[in-house]
């Protein structure tokens, strides 16, 4: 690769950059990652099977939704370590997605499945070839972790009655909650044990033993009680049919198209951030950078690929991540190993799952769940921000009583209410010199902060555009009625990275507005890009340049011999207007 040092990258690398990472890669990494691939997939064959009933897909459908989307990954993501494969919180957007537009026939859900899956793949290809990777950060780690916790608590729910023998229909948590209640006379006993002995032993090895695939055991253990103690009656995963998938285009309804595109752009949003909760987290574990962009590419490729092996949407999947990582994974190889390991599972072993209860998958997903619930970050948020922790808490029930999809677009809008409120409200201080340091100080949070009498440094931490302009503008009149002396009153432009029409004309009006008070406005420190706004709107002209400063301290020290002012070492009794408290927080 020394060809290429100083060079830019070839079109091979830049389209793919997994690419760059196989040319690299080492001889001694393979036996970590051959026993990391056959880890993986140990925990992704059960895992798939059972997502795929979440669902509500037969169960081959999973296995069809994880081999190809590794391979996209190992091509075109960015982390070593990232396993893209089917996903509890993805598969149960899936289903709320589709569902509606089915009418309830099994074809026409599969096939729509299918177009969702590479609708939401084009959907996140545009968002990396737009740069628009920055959007994951919309959902906030509290907007997530209620996001998931309200998932998990939905698929525990969900997958309850199945371990109790008994189908569960209803929607929402208290229904659910009242069907469960009524058919518990309808628990099939056997039914009951099998499950209750798998997940025991799911979250046993878990806890005990976490370089073991806890679902494939917990799976191998339910089949051999329904086996050694013949357990007839228990419901198993039945026959499923051997070899790889067909590749082909989804055929669906043109009518629905509006309502899929609308879904996609929802579930590549959701399963993106999720995505790169997971990637980042192991990535600045094993100290290497991931591209935000190329991720939301790579992420579209991986869905496009299981959509083409008829399979449905799919997104980072944490527990196996997690398990290629422990068991010692140094590369997207571990994928690749994990991709024909299933691969060989779905051409000459698909027997043996056919006798797998489906006790023991509602088991594994129940286990899934349990350690989906983050109760620990929700403890953290409320001792940390009670608003964030009721963020978490809004999210959480949304999902829970008016659905993944309907959740999902809650917290969006959450998300936007948030940050449209703390960017509309954002801090701001009246500044003053302190001695010994440097600069200028808030004087609500520096006692010693000094000020020279007639003269106002403001700072107002945040763009000046049209949501927040009248904001200002109520503050430095709040400021300028709090006191009587004021003769220059001085905006400290350094915070002020945009300026648009509306701000301009907010700083227009008010220095008209203080010039009747006999108050001149002035500015210090602007941005060359915000200058600009400010000489073609005329603003500049208004102010004069003889109240355009470069820095602050140039503007405090025009004061000073503008209006014959002492020294603050001299003038120790300076004026500060302690009576005036700045906004420092958002509301």
């Amino acid at each position: 690769m020394a060809e290429h040092q100083g060079k830019a990258p070839p079109l091979a690398f830049r389209i793919a950059p997994g690419l760059k990472l196989l040319f690299a890669y080492r001889r001694e990494w393979l036996s970590h990652d051959l026993m990391a691939g056959i880890s993986v997939a140990a925990v992704a064959l059960p895992s798939a099977i059972a997502y795929a009933q979440l669902a509500g897909f037969a169960p081959v459908v999973g296995l069809y939704a994880s081999i190809l989307p590794l391979l996209a990954y190992a091509l075109f993501g960015t982390s070593r370590q990232l396993i893209v494969n089917p996903d509890a919180a993805t598969c149960a957007m899936v289903a709320a997605i589709v569902a509606p537009l089915s009418g309830g026939d099994p074809s026409t859900y599969l096939s729509l499945s299918v177009a969702l899956a590479v609708l939401t793949g084009l959907a996140c290809i545009g968002a990396g070839f737009f740069r628009l990777g920055f959007l994951a950060d919309f959902l906030s780690k509290p907007i997530l972790i209620g996001y998931l916790n309200g998932i998990a608590l939905s698929i525990l729910l969900g997958q309850i009655g199945k371990v109790f023998g008994f189908a569960i229909e209803s929607g929402g948590i208290i229904p659910r909650l009242v069907e469960f209640a009524n058919k518990l006379p309808q628990t099939h006993l056997p039914t009951l044990a099998v499950g209750v002995v798998a997940l025991a032993v799911m979250l046993a090895v878990r806890r005990f033993a976490p370089r073991l695939p806890s679902p494939l055991l917990a799976v191998i253990l339910a089949v051999a009680l329904v086996k050694g103690l013949r357990l007839d009656s228990v419901a198993v995963v039945g026959e499923l049919p051997a070899g790889l998938p067909q590749l082909r285009l989804p055929h669906f309804p043109l009518g629905a198209l509006d309502e899929l595109a609308a879904g996609a752009i929802s579930l590549a949003l959701v399963s993106f951030s999720s995505m790169m909760v997971t990637a980042r987290s192991f990535a600045a574990r094993q100290r290497y950078d991931i591209d935000v962009d190329r991720e939301f590419r790579a992420l579209g490729a991986c869905n496009i690929a299981a959509g083409f092996s008829q399979g449905f949407a799919v997104s980072g999947a944490d527990s196996r991540t997690a398990m290629g990582d422990v068991m010692g994974g140094k590369s997207q190889v571990t994928g690749l190993v994990a991709a024909a390991m299933m691969a060989l599972v779905l051409l000459h072993f698909t027997e043996p799952l056919s006798f797998v209860p489906t006790c023991a998958l509602g088991a594994v997903l129940i286990g899934t769940a349990l350690a989906l619930f983050d109760i620990a970050a929700l403890t953290r948020l409320l001792h940390v921000s009670r608003s964030e922790f009721a963020v978490a808490v809004i999210t959480m029930l949304g999902v829970i009583v008016v659905g993944v999809l309907k959740g999902v677009l809650i917290a969006v809008g959450i998300a936007l209410l948030l940050l449209l409120i703390r960017a509309s409200r954002p801090p701001d201080a009246v500044l003053g010199r302190v001695p010994g340091l440097k600069g200028f100080h808030d004087v609500a949070t520096h006692q010693a902060a000094e000020t020279l009498p007639g003269l106002v440094l403001y700072r107002f931490s945040a763009a000046l555009l049209f949501f927040n302009a009248p904001y200002f503008k109520k503050r430095v009149l709040a400021i300028v009625q709090s006191r009587r002396d004021i003769r220059w009153f001085i905006v400290d432009g350094s915070p002020v990275n945009a300026l648009d029409s509306t701000g301009a004309e907010v700083l227009e009006t008010l220095a008209t507005e203080l010039a009747v008070r006999g108050v001149r406005l002035g500015i210090a420190n602007f941005r060359s890009e915000t200058r600009a706004m400010l000489e073609r709107t005329g603003v500049l002209a208004l102010i004069g340049a003889d109240l355009i400063f470069p820095t602050l301290r140039s503007a405090f020290k025009a004061f000073q011999v503008t209006h014959a002012q002492p020294t603050l070492e001299a003038h120790v009794d300076a004026v500060t207007p302690r009576h005036f408290e700045p906004q420092r927080k958002g509301c």
